[in-house]
């Protein structure tokens, strides 16, 4: 079992930066890979970006290429997402997971343990 527990979310203008981080527990966490995903009202769990056991490779998807950034510090079982260039659109509630296979995917069904989420809003 692994235990995943968020933080960092809240309220920021557009155009402004935050980080979110998660804290992992009940497993080595250099065995783990890491996803974060975020969810707004009446809209589908979409994959934001993802790390695997090593660190590398990172992944993301266009809508937040080149404004997001996952990164991991195995020495704290701590997963970051900065987050930077915020618009209105990244307004959802951010969920982290957790996968046992090396290579952390894109699809939430690949993940295995999930985190209950935290708010982030932009304002605009």
């Amino acid at each position: 079992q692994v235990q995943l527990v968020e933080s960092g979310g809240g309220l920021v203008q557009a155009g402004g930066s935050l980080r979110i981080s998660c804290l992992a527990s009940g497993r080595p966490f250099s065995t783990i890979g890491m996803g974060w995903f975020r969810q707004a009202p009446g809209k589908e769990r979409e994959f934001v970006a993802a790390v695997s056991w090593s660190g590398v490779p990172t992944r993301y998807p266009d809508s937040v290429k080149g404004r997001f950034a996952i990164s991991r510090d195995d020495a704290r079982n701590t997963v970051y997402l900065q987050m930077n260039s915020l618009k209105p659109e990244d307004t959802a509630v951010y969920f982290c997971a957790a996968t046992t296979r090396a290579y952390a995917g894109t699809r939430s069904g690949e993940y295995d343990y999930w985190g209950q989420g935290t708010q982030v809003t932009v304002s605009s």
